[in-house]
């Protein structure tokens, strides 16, 4: 297909007028949150409410493998002169509702505190935990995490990430699987937030990648089993370039100490190093070309939702359904689904295990609701979070209405057209893109398929990689860059004309989609945040074309007004969060690279004794206001504190 014949003369004009010059390089990060995160939708009017800063989307680097718990998108400022109180305008709260901590925040956002933050920090780079670090100096440490800290639950965070193995057996396996190789001449250990990844260089001249999994990255065996399934499966029915698996092991017994992956390096430069210095012409060719690889994603029909595994494996208890004779499809290995990240247990007293494989709309919503329904635990088990988290019954309960919810809506015909099972990159990213050095309108490897999955195709409708996203103009202050706006507008054309299943989601209102999404998330956002979610739809139920009536009883007066100060206090953690990630230059879990470690700990103790002496100081705060003293700055404080 000829991009330019879907795209009109004058966009195509602009943009191919553009320097070639190197322009700022977006990153990305996915944050999943019910109706105070935006959409893509809103990307454009949120960039350019933020004309002087810039914006940050996070991505990882390779095979990292991200994970995706919904596909929604959040901007955050990588500078932060006012710190939050553009947030709290413009992103989050309507201006009735803006709360008085916004003079907390402008008094910190000062020009001081600004350079006194920065004066610790030394670094104006954003961060994302999920990013592959590379360790540098020689013989770094195998076995733990060395790559960064993190500011909230920093022990347990790295403590899930040691591999404990025989790395110099890992060296003699790598050797052996290198025909004319005698030894490994040199290495380089990367991490990202599920994977330990060594790129050998042998004496041969060969770059050999083996990549291990953390204990986070998904249920045992069953995640490297369906990686390498998923990988064998694409390579088998589509063109999609992908480097040749040499080994792999989803039995952690072997004779390396655990599961692992062993593979040819990719051919090419990951496409992050050249889109900076590419022209819109080249630009948009090649997402042409990655679009032309989704449409074979787009174009395969499964039979069912779940992950793809070997239909030979010995240890698939669970149902299968078949794919094919090489492949089934088994349960999602998702870690949704699964007791495996860090703070975030599974219970089954109340319900029991539900991980597919499902073989239609209905059973699949029932899997997202019996997930969060697991993350429930047992009475008297509760450890203290904010008031607007909400008891384990009132949990139970919500839960059990929006499976009402999400029942009734999956039996709209629309919903059912949009649903039709998909698989996709989980992590589409340039970082994991690589294209010919000599042409990088040529894509020669796409990488880091750890985790992926058939899902409704709704479910991947809002996914906007980033080479697709629109960023504000670093010389036309309130404007798009062109060149950016050009890509974004190319991908949207290029997924309208080649992958239908997709583009069917991707045209609906995201309303229709918007509970199944945030459903199961109800433990780890709070209550009071999927309450908003049902009340909304069912308020805009009858705008949403839905024949039978709502299942979602609407509270009442005095529960409404209970819950309107609930959500304020929700808001106001959500805007305190991204607007900390944004100052400290950390991800939005806290993460911050070892080098910058002690520098942004100390800053982040003195941002809050900043906040601390404000709010101390407001001796008459506002009626509304839902921070009013240090108890409440406290109980939502994102990070841990000393003391």
């Amino acid at each position: 297909m000829e991009l330019a014949r879907f795209m009109s003369r004058h966009e195509l004009r602009a943009s191919a007028n553009i320097d070639c010059a190197a322009m700022p390089r977006p990153k990305r990060q996915r944050a999943p949150c019910p109706r105070h995160c935006l959409s893509s939708s809103s990307l454009k009017q949120s960039t350019q409410a933020f004309p002087s800063s810039q914006f940050f989307l996070c991505s990882s680097q390779y095979n990292s493998g991200f994970k995706v718990g919904g596909p929604m998108h959040r901007i955050v400022s990588s500078r932060a002169p006012h710190f939050l109180s553009h947030l709290l305008r413009t992103q989050y709260a309507s201006p009735n509702r803006t709360s008085t901590l916004l003079r907390h925040a402008d008094a910190l956002a000062s020009a001081r505190l600004t350079v006194f933050i920065r004066s610790f920090l030394g670094h104006a780079k954003s961060f994302s935990s999920r990013q592959m670090t590379e360790s540098i100096g020689e013989n770094p440490d195998p076995y733990n995490y060395t790559s960064g800290r993190w500011l909230r639950q920093d022990a347990l965070e790295r403590d899930a990430r040691i591999v404990r193995f025989d790395f110099d057996a890992l060296r003699r396996r790598v050797v052996a699987l290198c025909p004319g190789a005698s030894s490994i001449t040199s290495y380089n250990k990367k991490e990202g937030g599920f994977n330990r990844v060594f790129i050998f260089h042998t004496d041969n001249g060969k770059r050999v990648v083996a990549r291990l999994p953390f204990l986070l990255a998904g249920p045992p065996r069953l995640t490297t089993n369906s990686e390498v399934a998923t990988i064998k499966f694409l390579q088998a029915e589509t063109s999609i370039p992908i480097p040749k698996i040499l080994e792999w092991s989803d039995d952690a017994s072997n004779t390396i100490g655990s599961e692992y992956i062993i593979m040819e390096h990719a051919p090419g430069i990951p496409l992050h190093e050249r889109w900076p210095t590419m022209c819109v012409s080249d630009q948009i060719r090649c997402v042409e070309a990655i679009c032309k690889k989704l449409k074979e994603l787009d174009d395969l029909n499964f039979p069912a939702y779940g992950s793809l595994y070997f239909a030979n494996t010995p240890y698939l208890t669970a149902p299968k359904l078949s794919s094919n004779q090489e492949f089934c499809i088994g349960p999602h290995c998702g870690a949704i689904y699964w007791d495996c990240n860090v703070g975030q247990s599974r219970y089954y007293h109340n319900v029991d295990p539900n991980r597919g494989p499902w073989p239609d709309l209905a059973a699949y919503c029932n899997g997202l609701i019996d997930a969060g329904i697991s993350r429930l635990p047992p009475a008297g088990s509760s450890p203290k979070r904010p008031r607007y988290h909400g008891s384990i019954e009132t949990h139970h309960q919500l839960l059990e209405h929006g499976r009402a919810v999400i029942s009734r809506m999956a039996k709209d015909p629309r919903v059912r057209n949009a649903a039709v099972p998909v698989i996709f990159h989980p992590d589409l990213h340039k970082r994991n893109i690589f294209v010919l050095e000599e042409d990088p309108t040529v894509i020669s490897a796409i990488i880091d398929w750890q985790s992926s999955s058939i899902e409704p195709a709704f479910w991947y409708a809002d996914e906007v990689p980033d080479f697709a996203q629109p960023v504000p103009d670093p010389l036309d202050e309130g404007q798009i860059e062109p060149k950016s706006e050009a890509c974004a507008k190319a991908f949207e054309v290029c997924i309208q004309m080649l992958a239908p299943k997709l583009s069917t989601a991707r045209s609906m209102d995201e309303a229709l989609f918007r509970p199944f999404r945030y459903c199961y998330r109800t433990w780890e956002d709070g209550a009071v945040a999927f309450r908003e979610e049902l009340i909304q739809t069912s308020l805009h139920w009858k705008e949403l074309g839905i024949a039978e009536p709502c299942p979602f009883p609407l509270p009442g007066p005095n529960e409404l007004v209970n819950h309107q100060k609930d959500y304020k206090l929700f808001e106001a953690a959500q805007q305190l969060k991204h607007s900390l990630s944004g100052l400290l230059n950390t991800a939005s879990d806290g993460w911050v690279p070892s080098e910058h470690w002690k520098s942004t700990e100390l800053a982040h103790q003195e941002i809050f004794g900043g906040m601390q002496r404000e709010i101390l100081g407001n001796e008459q705060p506002d009626k509304d206001e839902p921070i009013k003293d240090e108890d409440d700055l406290r109980e939502i404080w994102p990070f841990d504190l000393k003391g």
